[in-house]
């Protein structure tokens, strides 16, 4: 099966307001809260795979005053959430509402449990009422509901669940052809961009800005993009290309994770991602000379090369997807930007390889603000050295002899060096919740 670049930009790239992990818990719970809706539920069940538990774990859900937990979710989405807004699904909260649902959580059983066998994106929530029991299954990609049922049988007349949206939403079948593709093809789609794909580019701007903005006015988490700003207005640190993007990203990182309650416009499945495949190059795009159009075309050419990196690792995995699937995809469109070829795009994707590769996912958190810093900056410098006939050679470690190579070697790394590594990242990271639980 062909996509075109349209239909591949619409399946990887979308708003979603807080992280996707917690978000796709709670858009579960309320999707089969929607079915009942007259009756509140007495107990809520939530199975997870071992990836949504951790990047779920401790990041904060925004709305709820710097709340966070799978189990808080899960009870969010059933009792306030629209699963109608898919990965918005928490908008309508409100203070209110999340003191309603944190007391709803001592009155009643949520539990969250960990499938420890299962690989890939897998939520299923079973909510149980007076009147029966409700389950709902996500499964691929965050959004993508696969079953609704009611005390066991199909849910009629459903418009959660839609036959040909699944179908399209099959990722593997996306992947499978995202992987068929050269860099020249990537670069190539591009030129069939139309006035609506633009508009919708825009559109991720606007959203990913906005974030930014929140973040440096603010200082939200971590405060790494308005302390990098403070820095600069020091002149302690210089502000050239590579800091801008380093702060513009680092400050909708800090507003998303911090737990604002702001979308953003996601990449390949996640919110971050989005903002790095989008973010540096709206900020390189102040110190080159080029049109509107080139700088949305950079965009564009960000998210494809993003999604064929997640095509190679997986939607989630050990490997940080910012730095290296978001990275990718930001560097090329950074060269792009500046006029490169496609082969100074192939050095640049190698050379943030080299440098990014080995960069770890431990869940999301304020953290997350750092290494996005860390990415951006080095999307930036990537391109310049490629540009400037700097690139990493083939005989460098796991870099392969094309930039498709070097792609398929972080998604072997990922999916089959790293799984003792995500499994004793997410040890890890139990230990340290239940020993904090028991305080």
């Amino acid at each position: 099966m062909k996509y075109s670049v349209k239909e591949i930009l619409h399946l990887e790239v979308a708003p979603a307001l807080g992280c996707t992990e917690p978000v796709a818990i709670a858009l579960a719970t309320a999707a089969a809260a929607s079915v009942l809706p007259e009756e509140q539920p007495e107990k809520i069940d939530v199975w997870v795979d071992p990836n949504i538990y951790k990047n779920g774990l401790a990041v904060i859900i925004p709305g709820t005053g710097g709340l966070s937990g799978l189990d808080t979710a899960a009870a969010l989405g059933a009792l306030y959430g629209d699963a109608k807004l898919g990965l918005e699904v928490l908008a309508p909260l409100d203070e209110n509402n999340t003191q309603k649902a944190c007391k709803y959580k001592k009155d009643h059983p949520v539990r969250v449990n960990l499938l420890d066998s299962h690989h890939g994106i897998y939520v299923r929530a079973l909510l149980t009422f007076k009147s029966g029991t409700v389950e709902c299954i996500i499964e691929g990609v965050h959004d993508n509901i696969v079953s609704l049922s009611l005390n066991g049988e199909p849910v009629a007349g459903s418009t959660l669940v839609k036959s040909k949206q699944a179908e399209k939403a099959d990722m593997s079948k996306l992947e499978d052809y995202i992987k068929s593709l050269s860099l020249s093809d990537l670069v190539d789609m591009i030129g069939d961009l139309d006035d609506e794909d633009f508009l919708f580019l825009k559109e991720g701007i606007t959203y990913n800005m906005r974030l930014a903005e929140y973040g440096l006015r603010h200082g939200p988490g971590l405060a790494v993009g308005a302390t990098f700003e403070k820095l600069a207005r020091m002149k302690i640190l210089n502000r050239d290309m590579i800091l801008s993007a380093r702060i513009v990203t680092s400050a909708a990182s800090d507003a998303r994770m911090g737990g604002i309650k702001l979308p953003a416009m996601s990449s390949g499945g996640s919110g971050n991602h989005g903002l790095t495949a989008i973010l540096p190059i709206h900020a390189v795009n102040k110190y080159v000379d080029c049109s509107e159009k080139t700088m949305l075309e950079s965009i564009a050419l960000s998210h494809l090369v993003t999604a064929y990196v997640k095509a190679q690792t997986g939607r989630l995995s050990a490997v940080c997807g910012c730095s290296v699937a978001a990275g990718a995809g930001a560097t090329a469109g950074i060269t792009y930007l500046m006029g490169g070829t496609p082969s100074q795009m192939a050095g640049a994707i190698t050379n943030l390889t080299e440098d990014l590769a080995g960069i770890i996912c431990d869940g999301a958190k304020c953290g997350c603000a750092l290494k996005l810093a860390t990415a951006a900056g080095t999307a930036v410098q990537a391109a310049l050295f490629a540009i400037h006939g700097v690139n990493v050679h083939a005989t460098d470690g796991i870099i392969g002899s094309s930039p498709e190579q070097t792609m398929q070697n972080i998604g072997t790394l990922s999916t089959q060096g790293m799984i003792d590594t995500d499994r004793t990242i997410l040890k890890i990271m139990l230990e340290k919740h239940f020993a904090s639980a028991d305080i």
